[in-house]
């Protein structure tokens, strides 16, 4: 296996792949044939990780073959499914490069587009992320949502994520080091790269469709992904909830004051009509408000609760390919 060999100039740059995978036995190998093929006509020494994230179908089986086959494969195995942020996670902790690409094993993100990302971090630049410029593949409905999603995020964050961006991204050690050290159960790992600041900058491209298989994020792992988003990056929710409780009040308040001047009046209906239109307030009106500020306060509850179990962020059930221990910190 090829030493790593540290150092300031190009050429002693060492490259590390984060791929994530999940049920990808038809595109692994053609992940990993298209990766060694770009990173060895850039010259640079590199590793692959792949973290299988409690596949279910041939995926580990395999990546051990390969890792067999080529040194610069390394497999970290989960015991179970943790999800894709954990995945990534899981390798920033193992990967050991002086730069790190995160790419997915689906073939969306061209493996041939980091070159150009390594010629920005060259540059000096700490972060270099993945501009979508075309989405071919996805449906009109996922395009829209996920660009109404980014820009109702900016509306809610302190933070810039930029939009139209995913996880593929290039990221220095200084930048990995920092994420590392964050270990929040509930990641979003771009809002995380966002926030921790550093120079940041876009190479666009235009995504491809999947080489094969089916998307591995349905509607409602996207829905918790952009829970997490919202929910990571901002107090805002709680604050609406304030504003609408006062709001709330008033509205009653306004409401009851025009029933007394009707009655004051001798304008207001008979008893059924106030008993109906009270039961309609208290159970449309103030029942379902209270429920929908509970539920919105129990997202952040419920996270609280997440973190101070102290449970490890994933369990590892084997590795290979690795000289020195991983990154550890739980």
């Amino acid at each position: 296996m090829m030493d790593k060999q540290l150092g300031s100039s190009a050429d002693d740059i060492y490259l590390s792949i984060i791929i994530p995978v999940y049920n990808e036995q038809a595109s692994i190998t053609e992940c990993s044939r298209r990766l060694t093929d770009t990173i060895q006509n850039i010259g640079v020494q590199y590793e692959l990780i792949f973290v299988d994230d409690g596949s279910q179908d041939r995926s580990l089986s395999i990546l051990t073959e390969l890792q067999k086959q080529d040194d610069h494969v390394k497999v970290v195995s989960f015991a179970r499914n943790h999800g894709h942020q954990l995945a990534v996670t899981a390798g920033l902790d193992y990967a050991s490069g002086d730069a790190i690409v995160i790419i997915d094993a689906d073939l969306q993100d061209p493996p041939e587009l980091i070159p150009a990302m390594l010629d920005k971090y060259r540059e000096g630049y700490d972060v270099v992320y993945g501009k979508r410029i075309s989405r071919e593949g996805d449906s009109a409905f996922k395009k829209a949502t996920a660009w109404g999603f980014y820009r109702l995020l900016n509306k809610l964050t302190s933070c810039y994520i930029p939009p139209d961006t995913g996880d593929f991204r290039l990221v220095s050690r200084k930048a990995a080091d920092a994420v590392r050290g964050m270990r929040e159960h509930n990641r979003f790992l771009r809002g995380i790269f966002a926030w921790i600041g550093f120079r940041q900058t876009a190479v666009e491209f235009e995504r491809d469709k999947r080489f094969a298989g089916e998307t591995k994020y349905p509607l409602g792992k996207m829905l918790k992904l952009a829970g997490d988003g919202v929910f990571s990056f901002s107090l805002k929710p709680l604050g609406w909830i304030a504003l609408s409780g006062v709001g709330a009040a008033a509205a009653g308040i306004v409401w009851l004051l025009g029933l007394l001047i009707l009655a004051l009046a001798g304008r207001a209906g008979g008893d059924f009509g106030f008993l109906l239109s009270l039961v309609c307030a208290i159970f449309i009106e103030c029942t379902g408000w209270i429920l929908a500020a509970l539920g919105v306060v129990g997202m952040y509850v419920g996270r609280i609760y997440q973190e101070v179990q102290g449970r490890p962020l994933y369990l590892v059930a084997s590795s290979s390919g690795f000289d020195s221990g991983a990154y550890k910190k739980s």
